[in-house]
């Protein structure tokens, strides 16, 4: 299957790229919406590529790089009573919340500003840079994902 290609957001409080560099690699966990929670169950595969991207930052934006290293599976913290992603829908026979797990690839030089990403020709269809995008996991067009990785590999 072709290689796919993903933006996965997170809050520097929470997670940051320099975090999975000293890790080499984490579990996405905690992610409470049905679309994204589709795309990692059923669409990230093994060697997908991520722009890592800080959100909530000052500035936000991509951060670097990582891939997908394991498939989709249940996100256990759902089954954990008094854990903050605790859902008592989600059971072991019947798990509503999925995770995956990335590795990392790289980081930028610098942040590549979500307002850089807004004025860079080839990026104006890319969900990031579109008014109202919240979602966490979204998809990228390998077009897209090529531009932001010449963008973060400039010198700042």
């Amino acid at each position: 299957m072709a290689r796919k290609f993903w933006l996965m957001k997170c809050e520097p409080d929470a997670y940051t790229i320099d975090d999975l560099a000293r890790d080499k690699t984490t579990s996405w966990e905690g992610v409470r919406n049905y679309q994204a929670r589709n795309f990692m169950r059923d669409d990230m595969q093994v060697g997908d590529g991520v722009l890592f991207y800080a959100s909530n930052a000052d500035p936000s934006g991509v951060t670097g790089l990582a891939e997908i290293v394991q498939d989709g599976y249940p996100d256990h913290t759902a089954w954990t009573k008094g854990h903050h992603y605790f859902d008592k829908a989600s059971t072991r026979e019947k798990p509503v919340w999925y995770m995956v797990d990335i590795g990392f690839v790289e980081r930028f030089p610098g942040v590549v500003p979500l307002e850089t990403l807004k004025s860079t020709t080839g990026l104006e269809q890319m969900k990031v840079v579109q008014k109202g995008s919240r979602l966490s996991v979204q998809p990228v067009t390998k077009a897209e994902f090529d531009i932001v990785v010449r963008l973060g590999r400039k010198k700042r």
